[in-house]
C-alpha cells in the first residue's frame, strides 16, 4: 500500500511496493495539480521542513519524575536522558 504523509486521506493499493508508490507518487501529483489549479498551496513536503529540534512533550508527573531521577544517576541533563530514550524507541 503506498501511503503520503502530507495527504493522510491518498492511498494506493498495488500487487507490489513498486507499484504502489509508483500509485501513491501519481494520486500526489494529481492532488497538487488540482490544488494549484484551484489557487491552493499544497503542504509543504515534511522532509523538506526546517526542524529547530525543540517540542514540549507532557508526562504524568511520576514518569518525570523517574526520568529525573534516571538522569540524575547518569549524571546527565534531563534532556540528555529522554533524547536517548527517544533515539532507541525511534
Amino acid at each position: 500500500m503506498g501511503l503520503s504523509a502530507e495527504f493522510p486521506r491518498l492511498s494506493h493499493f498495488d500487487d507490489s511496493p513498486e507499484a504502489a508508490l509508483a500509485g501513491i507518487r501519481e494520486l500526489v501529483r494529481e492532488a497538487v495539480e488540482a490544488m494549484r489549479a484551484a489557487d491552493q498551496k499544497p503542504p509543504e513536503a515534511l522532509a523538506d521542513r526546517e526542524y529547530s529540534g525543540a517540542f514540549k512533550v507532557r508526562v504524568p508527573p511520576s514518569v518525570h519524575r523517574e526520568l529525573v531521577l534516571a538522569a540524575a544517576e547518569e549524571g546527565v541533563s534531563l534532556n540528555r536522558i529522554v533524547s536517548a530514550r527517544l533515539a532507541r524507541t525511534g
